[in-house]
């Protein structure tokens, strides 16, 4: 029963978006009605207030942060074990992509899966943030950075902590995070891919009824 409960708690915690939240507060538009149509960071900075930008980044990652660290702090009290653990970690993530308060429609899960490997374990969460800043650096696709930190975030863990089932929630939340990243995909091997601090000429110019669709122009969260 504490699982289940638990496990709730966790998803509708990842539920509440900081992007639709943060652009409510400083009163700018709806993050899924422009740009990539994402609802994080990377789209609420298209709107060119990077405060809010910044309060949503810290708020997705602390969201899973929170989540899972709560479950590590009283695990022998609540009787979690590595499987509850690792149920509470899944279910806050998938809050993210699919949020109840929003129609289900959200997220790419990229900062709420580093907070969510933070709160398993701190080494794991350093190891992938440190992987995705060498990539950016190296690439300047923030994308790519999250697709190689996805697949590393396993290895790390493993290479750590061994198998377990605390393994296969980051496994599975690797699996997501890749596949809601298709449409960047796409992109990348097709040489459309917007670079970090890059602006599509296309995108500048055009008028707001020609703009790139959401499935033409998907931005890393």
């Amino acid at each position: 029963m504490n699982i289940a409960l638990s496990a709730i708690a966790a998803y509708l915690l990842g539920s509440i978006s900081f992007a639709i939240v943060f652009s409510r507060l400083f009163r700018l538009d709806d993050p899924r009605s422009y740009g990539s149509g994402n609802p994080g960071a990377t789209n609420v900075l298209r709107s060119g207030h990077v405060i809010a930008a910044l309060l949503t980044l810290l708020g997705d990652c602390a969201k899973g942060w929170v989540a899972v660290g709560l479950a590590v702090l009283f695990n022998e009290q609540l009787g979690l074990g590595t499987t509850g653990i690792a149920l509470v970690a899944l279910a806050v993530f998938a809050g993210h992509l699919w949020p109840v308060y929003h129609g289900f429609e959200g997220g790419k899960g990229v900062a709420t899966a580093l907070g969510v490997l933070f709160g398993i374990h701190s080494v794991v969460g350093v190891a992938t943030l440190c992987t995705w800043l060498i990539m950016a650096r190296a690439t300047r696709y923030s994308s790519l950075s999250a697709i190689i930190s996805a697949i590393f975030a396993p290895v790390y863990y493993w290479m750590f902590f061994g198998m377990n089932p605390e393994l296969f929630a980051i496994i599975v939340m690797s699996l997501l995070l890749i596949y809601r990243h298709r449409g960047n995909i796409a992109n990348l091997l097709a040489g459309k891919e917007t670079r970090i601090g890059q602006k599509k000429d296309s995108e500048a110019q055009a008028p707001a009824d020609e703009q790139p669709s959401a499935k033409e122009h998907q931005e890393t969260r």
